[in-house]
């Protein structure tokens, strides 16, 4: 069997790219922004927050977590429910480094590409 450690940061990578994937890229901006306005409009709590854990990528990660544990039966340190607990809560913790981590290259990204136009248009302006 695999390295139950080696596992936690692969079984990490799907996790934060569906958790991202579905809280912030254009492919689900519609539903997105559905969720948002239910988010806040519904009149239930309960209502609210199910539309609220489709628009957090924290929250959202953690449901994709237990189906990531369900459909591979992954466990941390222990072989009972104690292992599922330990698997899901590093799971997430490590799924949500790896989404802050692509935040902040992401960001870095577009600063640039905002700097470089900017120069560009400054050079136009010599010319």
């Amino acid at each position: 069997m695999y390295n139950p450690f080696v596992m936690l940061f692969v079984l990490a990578i799907p996790v934060a790219c569906i958790s991202w994937t579905v809280t912030h890229e254009e492919v689900f901006k519609e539903i997105r922004e559905f969720c948002v306005k239910n988010s806040h409009e519904q009149k239930t709590l309960a209502a609210r927050k199910f539309f609220y854990l489709f628009t957090c990528e924290y929250c959202f990660s953690h449901y994709i977590t237990i189906f990531m544990l369900i459909i591979t039966g992954y466990k941390l340190l222990f072989d009972g429910w104690q292992g599922y607990l330990i698997a899901g809560f590093s799971l997430v913790w490590v799924a949500n480094i790896y989404m802050s981590l692509y935040g902040l290259i992401r960001l870095d990204i577009k600063i640039e590409k905002t700097e470089a136009k900017v120069k560009e248009k400054q050079l136009e302006k010599i010319d």
